[in-house]
């Protein structure tokens, strides 16, 4: 017989703690990454400035897409505005053809993720403001070559 016996219930209790440390482990680091409202709107003045300004047209969107306002989602987006769909690219030129192609160009998936959208759960780097894991991108749009005045936009739909 071996001078180390093993004993089942040592080894179960050892495994119990084992795994209730790495799922303490795991949702400690995950709040680490939780970032809060402050958090966000001050990354988005850094990286894009106007970040009181971002508020309403973000609003907007997120109300527009709960209720599939294709009217009010055409007037916040930037054209041509690129649209992924369908395992297809787009490129709309306008509003006009934005709104006869919406249920075609915006998922029902799109539009329930992006009206699900929680502003402490927004994404930002330095190509815009990320909604929805992605499915919609917004950015600052110059409005004059020195970019002195700016409006937010949707720059890109990605279903």
């Amino acid at each position: 017989m071996s001078r180390y016996a093993i004993c089942p219930e040592a080894s179960m209790s050892r495994l119990s703690a084992a795994l209730l440390l790495l799922g303490a482990i795991l949702l400690g680091g995950s709040s680490a990454l939780a970032q809060s409202d402050s958090d966000v709107y001050n990354r988005i003045e850094e990286l894009h400035g106007d970040a009181a300004g971002f508020d309403r047209p973000l609003r907007q969107l997120v109300k527009a897409m709960r209720s599939a306002d294709a009217e009010t989602i055409a007037g916040l987006a930037e054209y041509p505005l690129t649209v992924k769909a369908n395992g297809e690219t787009y490129d709309v030129e306008n509003a006009e053809d934005f709104i006869d192609n919406f249920d075609h160009l915006v998922t029902p998936e799109t539009r329930s993720a992006v009206g699900r959208q929680q502003y402490e759960d927004l994404f930002v780097n330095s190509d815009g403001v990320m909604l929805a894991g992605g499915a919609v991108w917004m950015g600052a749009i110059c409005e004059d070559n020195a970019c002195e005045a700016s409006h937010w936009a949707i720059i890109a739909i990605n279903n």
